[in-house]
Order: structure tokens, then sequence, then C-alpha cells
């Protein structure tokens, strides 16, 4: 493979055909290459059999189809897949790429009935910093590039037994619309029908709140879900835990919500992390309910996985179930997320956390 090979993932349907162009190869070969790989699931060139000897060849020299290289993978007891994976820096070839530099991150396959969810990275590591979360212990590498988000889609559903993957969440490590560019162009390869045909309401872009981006998105062409990170009901709480909220306040998120759903006609998920005695209190389930009727949004509750080292414990069963009988009370839609993988430590940022202390 040539050091300056072409990567497939990182190429829309025009950019492929314009690529084959350019190597004398017919442009119905775009759409050979795209069907290998995302209807079939195969980057293998040589079972590319449609393809002339010759096309293969070049192929073979001049395109990369797998940019990162897997270095964990974990399955949890309820069939939750993790992975790990290493990306080279630029100018650097994937054998001397070595583990825990910084430039790992995870994804992770969440099977629910007849629901195979994807949760992909952005960023390697996290600029945000929440307090509670281990995606941002080391800081931020970089962002990833819209072929190494697909990518991670790809690889979860080439996991034994996984299939089709069905949804894709935003909610991995990093901060998907401080890397915008990169995950709308994702976003039009997973939901394309030549790229992996996800559909748009299948796909969730999670966000810690930066109202200039939300208000950006509500002009994307693609009408995807958008979830709000607020996980305190208040600016005081809010700013203990989350250092970007010194820069926007709840009022101003809300605002901006508000024009998510004026422009698309979509609701917003506000999720909220339950901290065992620090929000989980009935005081803050009746604020947060004051807050949620201020817009058009349903509250996703999510029980607080632990991480090593830092100071904050899952809340008890019984006051995950008060706080959402108080938001039902007050007239609020509001589910309790299922914990998944905890055997294998799903919750963002643990694995590659793990990595880099040597674990």
């Amino acid at each position: 493979m040539s050091a300056a090979a072409t990567a497939f993932f990182e190429l829309d349907a025009a950019g492929l055909e314009s690529w084959c162009a350019a190597r004398g190869m017919p442009r119905f070969a775009a759409r050979q290459l795209m069907d290998w790989a995302y209807g079939k699931g195969t980057v293998d060139v040589d079972r590319m059999t449609n393809l002339s000897k010759a096309h293969r060849d070049l192929v073979s020299h001049e395109m990369r189809f797998l940019q990162g290289e897997e270095l964990r993978s974990l399955e949890a007891t309820d069939g939750t897949r993790k992975l790990l994976l290493g990306w080279p820096a630029p100018g650097v070839t994937l054998p001397v790429l070595g583990v825990a530099t910084g430039r790992e991150t995870e994804c992770v396959m969440i099977p629910a009935d007849d629901r195979r969810t994807a949760c992909v990275s952005s960023q390697m590591g996290c600029p945000v910093g929440c307090r509670f979360c281990a995606s941002g212990l080391e800081g931020v590498e970089g962002n990833l590039t819209a072929g190494r988000i697909v990518e991670q889609v790809w690889r979860l559903g080439q996991q034994q037994g996984v299939g089709r993957i069905t949804n894709v969440v935003f909610m991995g490590m990093g901060e998907p619309l401080a890397n915008f560019a990169a995950v709308t162009d994702a976003i039009r390869t997973l939901n394309a029908p030549w790229g992996m045909g996800i559909g748009a309401r299948r796909i969730t872009v999670s966000t810690v709140g930066l109202p200039a981006a939300i208000r950006r998105l509500c002009t994307f062409e693609i009408p995807v879900t958008l979830a709000l990170s607020l996980h305190a009901p208040n600016d005081e709480l809010r700013r203990r835990i989350i250092p970007w909220a010194e820069y926007s306040t709840v009022a101003e998120l809300l605002d901006a919500c508000q024009e998510w759903f004026r422009k698309t006609g979509r609701e917003i998920t506000l999720e909220y992390i339950l901290l065992g005695g620090f929000n989980d209190r009935r005081e803050h389930a009746e604020e947060l309910a004051r807050v949620a009727r201020t817009i058009r949004a349903n509250v996703n509750l999510i029980r607080y996985n632990e991480v090593d080292g830092l100071p904050f414990e899952r809340p008890g069963d019984d006051d995950v179930l008060t706080f959402q009988s108080v938001l039902r009370e007050a007239g609020v839609n509001t589910h309790i997320r299922a914990s998944r993988g905890r055997d294998i430590k799903a919750a963002c940022g643990q694995l590659r956390h793990e990595a880099m202390r040597g674990a």
C-alpha cells in the first residue's frame, strides 16, 4: 500500500467516483466498492471479484480501508461490545502505533430487542472535562475525521453476531458540536443510501451545550435527533460538574433548544446523569421538571457508572425511581436508561483511561 493511500471512509459517493475516474477506472466501480464495504461489510480487496484483477491491484496499492488499529475488544454479559481503537498521527503508519499514546478512542455497540446501537466518539479525548466523566481526564488530543467516525460504526457492525447497526448516538468521547464539520459529514455517510442507510431519526447528536452550534445544527439538512447533556437543573450546580457551563447559562441553552424545535419540529432529549447525593434529590427533580416544561422535551435519566479516582457515586435505586416519579407527576415524559456493559466498564472513557494508566 502506498504511503499516500486514500482513506476509503473519508470519501462520499461523488468523491469516490472522482477517485476512480482519475485512475482510469469506470465510475460504476465506485458503486461496486461501496457495495462491498457498506453493503457486504467486506474491505478485503481480494474478495471484490466483480472488479478486474488490474483494478483490484490498483485499489490495494492506492486505497486504505481501515485507518485505525483495534487495541482491545471486550464483550459484557449483556451482549454490549466495546472497542478501544488507536489512530495514527499524521505521517505515522499503523505498524508503529503503540498503546496509550493519547490517540485512542472508544466505541460501543449496545443491543436491545431488534436494535443495534453504535455509540461513537467524535474526538480523541474530550475538551469539556466534566468532573464525573473519564473521557476528559487526559485532555483532548484532537478531532476525529469523518472517515474515522464512520469507521467506528463499520467496525462495530463487523463484530461477531452483531449484524446491521440500526442506530447511532454521538455520546462517546468528545463534544460532537466542537467537531461540527466532521460530525455532519460522517452523518451524511451514515444516512446515505450508498453508505450505511441509517435513518435520520435513528441518529442522535448529544451536546454538553454550545448555543451557537445548536443554532447552526438547526440548518443541517438531515433531521437528526438532538440531546442536551444538562445534568443539573440550575447554573450553580451545573458549573460544579461541567467546566464549559461557565460559558453558557441554562437559560441560554433552553433558548437555543427552543429555536431547534421551532425550525425542525423535533423535541429535545434532556440527558440527566444522576450522581448519588449530588443532583438526585427531590428538590432537584422538582426544579428539573420546571426547566423541562419550558420547552418541548423528554428527559432521559442515567444512573452514574463509577470511575476509579473520581468522587461521585452511583445513586440508589429508590432515589432514581423517586426522581422519575416527581418528573412524571409534573407531566414530563421521563425514562430511565438501562445500565449496560457495567462489567466491561462501558461508560464513556473508562477503557481509554485504563490504557493511559497502563492498567
